[in-house]
Protein backbone atom coordinates (compact mmCIF):
# COMPACT_ATOMS: atom_id res chain seq x y z
CA UNK A 1 0.00 0.00 0.00
CA UNK A 2 1.16 3.51 -0.70
CA UNK A 3 0.26 5.22 2.57
CA UNK A 4 1.51 8.81 2.62
CA UNK A 5 3.58 8.48 -0.58
CA UNK A 6 3.56 11.93 -2.16
CA UNK A 7 5.92 11.27 -5.08
CA UNK A 8 4.70 9.87 -8.40
CA UNK A 9 7.67 8.18 -10.07
CA UNK A 10 6.21 8.69 -13.58
CA UNK A 11 7.96 5.49 -14.83
CA UNK A 12 11.34 7.22 -14.82
CA UNK A 13 14.63 6.87 -13.01
CA UNK A 14 15.44 9.34 -10.26
CA UNK A 15 17.83 11.37 -12.44
CA UNK A 16 15.39 11.49 -15.36
CA UNK A 17 12.53 12.52 -13.04
CA UNK A 18 14.65 15.26 -11.44
CA UNK A 19 15.57 16.62 -14.86
CA UNK A 20 11.96 16.45 -16.07
CA UNK A 21 10.60 18.32 -13.03
CA UNK A 22 13.33 20.94 -13.27
CA UNK A 23 12.60 21.56 -16.96
CA UNK A 24 8.83 21.68 -16.45
CA UNK A 25 9.26 24.08 -13.51
CA UNK A 26 11.50 26.40 -15.55
CA UNK A 27 8.99 26.44 -18.40
CA UNK A 28 6.11 27.13 -16.03
CA UNK A 29 8.01 30.03 -14.47
CA UNK A 30 8.92 31.55 -17.83
CA UNK A 31 5.57 31.00 -19.64
CA UNK A 32 3.18 31.16 -16.61
CA UNK A 33 1.12 28.24 -18.04
CA UNK A 34 2.00 25.00 -19.79
CA UNK A 35 0.16 21.98 -21.18
CA UNK A 36 1.28 18.52 -20.13
CA UNK A 37 -0.22 15.23 -19.00
CA UNK A 38 -2.34 15.21 -15.87
CA UNK A 39 0.11 12.99 -13.96
CA UNK A 40 3.04 15.28 -14.76
CA UNK A 41 1.01 18.36 -13.83
CA UNK A 42 0.12 16.90 -10.44
CA UNK A 43 3.75 15.90 -9.82
CA UNK A 44 4.91 19.37 -10.90
CA UNK A 45 2.52 21.05 -8.48
CA UNK A 46 4.09 19.16 -5.55
CA UNK A 47 7.56 20.06 -6.87
CA UNK A 48 7.09 23.78 -7.55
CA UNK A 49 4.87 24.99 -4.69
CA UNK A 50 7.71 24.93 -2.11
CA UNK A 51 9.99 26.71 -4.59
CA UNK A 52 7.41 29.46 -5.07
CA UNK A 53 7.11 29.80 -1.29
CA UNK A 54 10.89 30.25 -1.07
CA UNK A 55 10.70 32.81 -3.86
CA UNK A 56 8.59 35.11 -1.68
CA UNK A 57 11.59 36.07 0.50
CA UNK A 58 14.54 37.21 -1.58
CA UNK A 59 17.79 36.36 0.17
CA UNK A 60 20.95 34.54 -0.82
CA UNK A 61 20.08 31.27 0.90
CA UNK A 62 16.68 30.97 -0.78
CA UNK A 63 18.19 31.81 -4.17
CA UNK A 64 20.80 29.08 -3.76
CA UNK A 65 18.26 26.50 -2.64
CA UNK A 66 15.95 27.25 -5.58
CA UNK A 67 18.92 27.26 -7.99
CA UNK A 68 19.88 23.77 -6.77
CA UNK A 69 16.46 22.60 -8.01
CA UNK A 70 16.11 24.59 -11.23
CA UNK A 71 19.66 25.20 -12.57
CA UNK A 72 18.44 28.14 -14.69
CA UNK A 73 19.49 31.73 -13.96
CA UNK A 74 16.75 33.31 -16.06
CA UNK A 75 14.05 31.33 -14.24
CA UNK A 76 15.55 32.41 -10.90
CA UNK A 77 15.45 36.08 -11.94
CA UNK A 78 11.83 35.73 -13.04
CA UNK A 79 10.83 33.87 -9.86
CA UNK A 80 12.43 36.32 -7.44
CA UNK A 81 11.33 39.31 -9.55
CA UNK A 82 7.88 39.48 -11.10
CA UNK A 83 6.44 36.29 -9.64
CA UNK A 84 7.42 37.05 -6.05
CA UNK A 85 5.70 40.46 -6.27
CA UNK A 86 2.44 38.90 -7.43
CA UNK A 87 2.33 36.03 -4.92
CA UNK A 88 3.60 37.99 -1.90
CA UNK A 89 0.22 38.09 -0.14
CA UNK A 90 -1.00 34.61 -1.15
CA UNK A 91 -0.58 32.06 1.67
CA UNK A 92 -0.29 29.07 -0.69
CA UNK A 93 -1.98 27.43 -3.65
CA UNK A 94 0.04 29.22 -6.31
CA UNK A 95 -0.87 26.85 -9.16
CA UNK A 96 -4.10 25.72 -10.81
CA UNK A 97 -4.59 22.53 -12.84
CA UNK A 98 -7.30 22.54 -15.51
CA UNK A 99 -8.15 19.26 -17.27
CA UNK A 100 -8.33 19.60 -21.05
CA UNK A 101 -9.49 16.13 -22.13
CA UNK A 102 -7.69 13.28 -23.84
CA UNK A 103 -4.82 13.43 -26.32
CA UNK A 104 -5.57 11.92 -29.75
CA UNK A 105 -2.34 9.99 -30.17
CA UNK A 106 -2.27 7.89 -27.01
CA UNK A 107 -5.49 8.83 -25.17
CA UNK A 108 -3.51 10.33 -22.28
CA UNK A 109 -5.30 12.88 -20.10
CA UNK A 110 -3.97 16.35 -20.87
CA UNK A 111 -4.05 19.22 -18.40
CA UNK A 112 -2.96 22.82 -18.26
CA UNK A 113 -1.08 23.96 -15.17
CA UNK A 114 -0.82 27.69 -14.59
CA UNK A 115 0.20 30.22 -11.99
CA UNK A 116 -3.00 31.50 -10.38
CA UNK A 117 -2.03 35.17 -10.04
CA UNK A 118 -1.12 35.51 -13.72
CA UNK A 119 -4.55 34.56 -15.11
CA UNK A 120 -6.52 37.74 -15.84
CA UNK A 121 -9.72 35.86 -16.75
CA UNK A 122 -10.32 34.36 -13.31
CA UNK A 123 -8.78 37.15 -11.26
CA UNK A 124 -9.67 40.83 -11.23
CA UNK A 125 -12.34 41.01 -13.93
CA UNK A 126 -14.61 38.54 -12.13
CA UNK A 127 -14.55 40.72 -9.01
CA UNK A 128 -15.11 43.94 -10.97
CA UNK A 129 -18.10 42.57 -12.91
CA UNK A 130 -19.79 41.25 -9.79
CA UNK A 131 -23.33 42.65 -9.51
CA UNK A 132 -24.37 44.36 -6.28
CA UNK A 133 -26.35 42.27 -3.83
CA UNK A 134 -30.01 42.13 -4.75
CA UNK A 135 -32.38 43.47 -2.12
CA UNK A 136 -35.44 41.50 -1.13
CA UNK A 137 -38.78 42.82 -2.37
CA UNK A 138 -42.30 42.59 -1.17
CA UNK A 139 -45.40 42.51 -3.32
CA UNK A 140 -46.34 45.97 -4.53
CA UNK A 141 -42.85 47.38 -4.03
CA UNK A 142 -42.75 48.96 -7.48
CA UNK A 143 -46.01 50.79 -6.84
CA UNK A 144 -44.69 52.25 -3.58
CA UNK A 145 -41.51 53.48 -5.28
CA UNK A 146 -43.54 55.26 -7.96
CA UNK A 147 -45.74 56.91 -5.30
CA UNK A 148 -42.70 57.92 -3.21
CA UNK A 149 -40.96 59.42 -6.27
CA UNK A 150 -44.09 61.40 -7.21
CA UNK A 151 -44.60 62.78 -3.68
CA UNK A 152 -41.35 64.82 -3.42
CA UNK A 153 -41.90 66.25 -6.91
CA UNK A 154 -45.41 67.38 -5.90
CA UNK A 155 -44.05 68.96 -2.69
CA UNK A 156 -41.45 70.93 -4.66
CA UNK A 157 -44.13 72.33 -6.98
CA UNK A 158 -46.26 73.29 -4.00
CA UNK A 159 -43.34 75.08 -2.35
CA UNK A 160 -42.74 77.21 -5.44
Amino acid sequence: MRHGVKLNKLSRTAAHRKSLMSNLACELISHKRIQTTLAKAKALRVYIEPLLTRGKSDDTHNRRVVFSYLQDKEAIKELFGTISEKIATRPGGYTRIIKLGKRHGDNAEVAMIELVDFNEIYGKTAEADKAPAKKTRRAGGAKKKADDAAAPAAEEKAAE
